[in-house]
């Protein structure tokens, strides 16, 4: 059974909220010379800083699904959060156990830190386009290409039959 984020909880506000890559190179000093560095895992944690603001009632139900869905912040759970290529649905985990305070008397500031299984980024293929290639390019290249086969292909289409 996969562990969602409840919907009628908000998601994480810009606020204090961070992306830290995990370390995936190792370094050796040398005697004399540069150091060397290698790529010590392909696939490295990301911790991402975290913060809610509740109102009472949404509070209840995050310490309950907290506790009994979030296994008290051990269980893997599907959330959306915000990366380099939007606001995109991810694995995450509690590293350590959230930080309530109550704020304006009637509101509660949430704090935590996550961590994501796998930083969504692009592909390769899509790297090396957009490294060859003008971003506004491409979309002026995707938006005609969809006004062809949207509209233009199936206007002709139409008027054969």
């Amino acid at each position: 059974m996969s562990v969602l984020w409840p919907n009628n909880l908000p998601l994480p506000t810009i606020q204090g909220y961070s992306v830290q890559p995990g370390d995936a190179i190792l370094r050796t000093e040398m005697e004399a010379g540069p150091a060397r560095q290698r790529r010590r895992f392909t696939q490295v944690p990301t911790r991402v800083n975290v913060r809610w603001v509740m109102r009472g009632d949404q509070f209840a139900l995050f310490e309950a699904w907290y506790r009994w869905q979030a296994k008290e912040g051990g269980a893997w759970f599907q959330v959306s959060l915000l990366g380099g290529l939007g606001l995109m649905q991810q694995e995450a985990r509690f590293t350590r156990p959230f930080q309530a305070q109550l704020i304006k008397g009637t509101l509660w500031d949430i704090r935590s830190e996550l961590e994501i299984r796998e930083r969504p980024t692009l592909d390769e293929g899509a790297l090396a386009l957009l490294l060859e290639y003008d971003a506004q390019i491409i979309a002026s290249m995707a938006n005609r290409l969809h006004t062809l086969v949207h509209t233009t292909l199936t206007n002709t289409q139409n008027a054969k039959l």
